[in-house]
């Protein structure tokens, strides 16, 4: 008789300890006594019912998905692979346990498919240039499917962009071009600046002919500096005529004052 409460009591004893469950911080259990759901707990140490009561450990932090490079045409029909992130986490441990058999396969493949989507419905010009709009978008549309699973998409990013050999040779002449478009439009622009001087001296020489005299000078000083050659000049006489009356005037002025 003692045996047989021995027995018993360390029966009893290895089934009460088995009962007892250990989640850490970032660890929840959901119940399930006699195949229905009863609920979740944790973090920390709980008591369950043994052989009645069974448990499944879900992890809450946030997950890393990497999607793997994939082909899609873009609505250019543009050929091109894409590849991406995705950061989720889950919300309601129960849901994901009994709303999808495979939560994070099912989370995997949803965001898959809507990056293919979201993508082909954009030029490729836009898929270089507005990678945040994308994101954004596959975000929003993963995050409403995954919502019923207990399960919040917290951000998705495009990593790279694959472009065939040939665009890229397309996409660099068009860069090309652009460039060479700007600097001839830089150029027009200062031969336009240019002209508009030119006018107003133009104007200013047909006010005082002199002026223009005094420019040649100054262009033949110019010459002289840079080359080494003998150079003739043809002077007006109207230009030698008016310094022959500076000059004299200069002359004529010392004299009027000594007398």
């Amino acid at each position: 008789m003692g045996a047989f409460i021995s027995t018993f009591f360390v029966i009893a004893m290895f089934l009460s300890l088995s009962g007892l469950k250990l989640d850490r911080e970032y660890q929840r259990g959901v119940i399930f006594r006699l195949g229905r759901s009863s609920g979740t707990r944790g973090p920390g140490m709980y008591w369950i019912l043994p052989l009645i009561d069974q448990k499944t450990q879900v992890d809450i932090r946030t997950k890393t998905v990497n999607i793997e490079p994939q082909e899609t045409i873009t609505a250019d029909s543009v050929t091109i692979k894409v590849n991406a992130v995705l950061y989720y986490r889950i919300l309601d441990p129960s849901k994901a346990i009994n709303k999808v058999e495979n939560y994070q396969l099912a989370v995997y493949q949803t965001a898959l498919t809507t990056l293919r989507n979201v993508v082909g419905q954009n030029i490729l010009d836009d898929v270089l240039q507005n990678r945040d709009k994308i994101n954004v978008k596959v975000q929003e549309i993963v995050d409403e499917i995954t919502e019923s699973w207990g399960i919040v998409i917290e951000r998705v990013e495009m990593k790279d962009v694959e472009i065939p050999l040939a665009m890229q040779r397309a996409m660099a002449k068009e860069a090309e071009a652009i460039r060479e478009k700007r600097a001839r439009i830089i150029k027009a622009a200062a031969e336009q600046e240019a002209s508009i001087k030119l006018a107003e001296a133009s104007q200013l020489i047909m006010e005082n002919p002199v002026a223009l005299e005094l420019r040649r000078l100054q262009m033949l000083t110019e010459v002289g500096a840079e080359n080494n050659t003998t150079t003739l000049v043809m002077i007006p006489s109207d230009f030698m005529n008016l310094a022959r009356k500076m000059s004299d005037s200069i002359v004529d002025t010392p004299k009027k004052s000594q007398e």
